[in-house]
C-alpha cells in the first residue's frame, strides 16, 4: 500500500501533462460524486453511492449512460451539479482556469499550456491561448443560442421549466454528454423538427471540435481563405460517414419503415448522428432497431468524434489515416497522401497505437461484462463500446447491471474520456532517444 501512495505521489509530482489529465479528471469525479452523495441533492431516499459515482463519471466523460432516471433521483440542486460536470468533462477541466489565467495574467504559463495542448490533441506549433479564448467564447455563445431555441420548442410543446430544460439539454448535445431530464430521452419528440436539429446542430458543432470553429471562425469573418487540412478532413469524414450512416438504416431498418417516409428520414438521420458524434441521445428506442442496425452504430460509437471536440471515438482523423495507409499500401507506396497533402508517418503511427489501444481496452471491457454479467453477448457489447466511445446509448442493460458490471463500465467511461493512449502515455514513462538508438533494426514477415 506504501508503495502505492508513493507511485502516485510521484506521477502527481511528475507535472507530465497526460499524467495531470488523468489525476485532474479523476479529481473532479471524486468531487461531482461528494456532491451527488450530499442528501439536500436527492428528489427522493437512498440513491446508492455506486449509482452516484456511476453518474459522475458519466457526467465528467461526458457519456450520459446513468443506472437511475436523472430527474427522478436528483433535485434541482443535483441537476445543476450534473449540468456543471458536464460543463467541465465537455471543454476540459484546465479550460476555465486558464481563461481565468489569460484575463489576469494576459498569458499562459508552460504546464497549462502543455496540459491545454494534451486535452485537445492540438498539432505542434498551435497558439494555445488564442486557442482557449475561443473555446470559451465559442462555447459560450453556442449553447446561449442553443438553450434559447430549445427553450421556445420545449414552451410550445408545453414542457415544464421550459428554460431549464433549454439550458441543461443545450449544455448537454454540444458536450455530447446525452444526458436528458426526460424520463424516455428525446423519444417524445422524434417528428419534432426544431428539437431534432437544434440537438443535431449543437452535436455537430461540439463533435467536429473547436480547431474546425476556430479555422470556420476566420475563414468566415477575418477572410482568410486557407483552411487547415485537419479541418478539412474532419469535415469531409463527418459528411461522408453521415450520408451512408443515414442512407443505411433508412433502406434497412425494419422498425424505422414503419414510419412515414419524412419521419423515418429524420429518425434515421438523428440515430447515426447521436452515434456518430457521441452524443447519445435517441428518439426511438435502441432496442426495437434491427441487429444490422445495431451493429452499424457499434461501428460508428467506434470511430466517433474528432480531435479537439467534446466527442469521444477512435476520432475521425484516425479513421481518414487509416483510410489513407489502405490506399497507399494498395498503390504501392510508402507515402500517405491525404487531400493532396503527405502525411508524417509518425502520425500513422500514432493511429495504429491509439486504434490498437482502444480496441484492447473494447475487448477487455466486453470480456469483463460478460464474467460478472448475465445478459446477452450483443447489449454487453454494445454497451461497452457505449461507455468506452462516451456514446450514452444502451440497449436496455445500464440499470440492470451487477455491482461488478458498473464497475467495469465506470472504468470504461473514464477511460474513453481520457482516450485510452493518454491514459497508456500516464501509465509509462517516455523511452529516451539513446535507448531507441541502442535498439537494432531488423524486417519481418507481415
Amino acid at each position: 500500500m506504501r508503495r502505492l501512495l508513493s507511485v502516485c505521489r510521484a506521477l502527481i509530482l511528475s507535472r507530465r501533462p497526460v499524467t495531470l489529465v488523468v489525476w485532474g479528471y479523476a479529481l473532479y469525479i471524486l468531487v461531482g460524486f461528494g456532491l451527488l452523495c450530499l442528501p439536500w441533492a436527492h428528489a427522493r431516499p437512498h440513491v446508492g453511492m455506486l449509482d452516484s459515482l456511476f453518474v459522475a463519471t458519466s457526467a465528467v466523460s461526458t457519456t450520459g449512460l446513468s443506472t437511475i432516471g436523472v430527474a427522478d433521483s436528483y433535485n434541482f440542486f443535483g441537476e445543476l451539479v450534473i449540468a456543471a460536470l458536464i460543463q467541465l468533462g465537455g471543454i476540459g477541466y484546465m479550460t476555465l482556469g486558464s481563461f481565468v489565467m489569460l484575463a489576469l495574467r494576459q498569458r499562459l504559463d508552460s504546464l497549462h499550456s502543455n496540459v491545454a495542448q494534451q486535452t485537445f490533441a492540438l498539432p505542434r506549433g498551435a497558439d494555445v491561448a488564442q486557442f482557449i479564448r475561443g473555446v470559451v467564447i465559442f462555447t459560450v455563445v453556442i449553447e446561449t443560442i442553443g438553450a434559447a431555441v430549445l427553450a421556445h420548442a420545449f414552451a410550445a410543446d408545453g414542457v415544464p421549466a421550459p428554460l431549464w430544460n433549454g439550458i441543461f439539454h443545450s449544455i448537454s448535445a454540444f458536450c455530447t454528454a446525452g444526458f436528458s431530464l426526460f424520463s424516455n430521452g428525446l423519444e417524445g419528440f422524434r417528428d419534432d423538427v426544431t428539437v431534432n436539429l437544434t440537438i443535431a446542430v449543437l452535436s455537430y458543432l461540439g463533435a467536429i471540435g473547436f480547431i474546425v470553429m476556430s479555422d470556420g471562425w476566420r475563414w468566415l469573418v477575418l477572410g482568410r481563405r486557407r483552411v487547415s487540412l485537419t479541418s478539412r478532413l474532419i469535415l469531409r469524414v463527418t459528411a461522408v460517414l453521415t450520408v451512408i450512416g443515414t442512407l443505411a438504416l433508412f433502406l434497412t431498418d425494419p422498425t424505422l419503415d414503419q414510419l412515414p417516409p419524412g419521419e423515418r428520414l429524420l429518425a434515421s438521420f438523428f440515430q447515426v448522428m447521436t452515434a456518430m458524434t457521441t452524443v447519445g441521445f435517441d428518439t426511438v428506442p435502441i432496442n426495437t432497431l434491427g441487429h444490422a442496425s445495431i451493429m452499424l452504430l457499434i461501428v460508428a460509437m467506434i470511430m466517433g468524434a474528432s480531435p479537439s471536440g467534446t466527442g469521444g471515438g477512435i476520432k475521425s482523423t484516425t479513421v481518414a489515416v487509416f483510410y489513407g495507409a489502405v490506399r497507399a499500401a494498395l498503390a504501392g507506396r510508402t507515402e500517405i497522401i491525404l487531400l493532396g497533402r503527405s502525411i508524417q508517418p509518425r502520425r500513422l503511427t500514432m493511429a495504429v497505437a491509439a486504434v490498437g489501444m482502444y480496441i484492447g481496452c473494447l475487448v477487455v471491457g466486453i470480456f469483463a461484462l460478460l464474467l460478472v454479467d448475465g445478459h446477452a453477448l450483443l447489449p454487453l457489447m454494445f454497451e461497452a463500446a457505449s461507455a468506452i466511445g462516451t456514446v450514452g446509448l444502451s440497449l436496455g442493460v445500464t440499470a440492470g447491471l451487477s455491482e461488478a458490471g458498473k464497475c467495469v463500465v465506470i472504468a470504461l467511461m473514464f477511460l474513453g474520456r481520457l482516450g485510452p493512449m493518454t491514459a497508456g502515455l500516464a501509465m509509462f514513462p517516455p523511452i529516451s532517444r539513446a535507448a531507441v538508438r541502442a535498439i537494432r533494426r531488423e524486417d519481418i514477415a507481415v
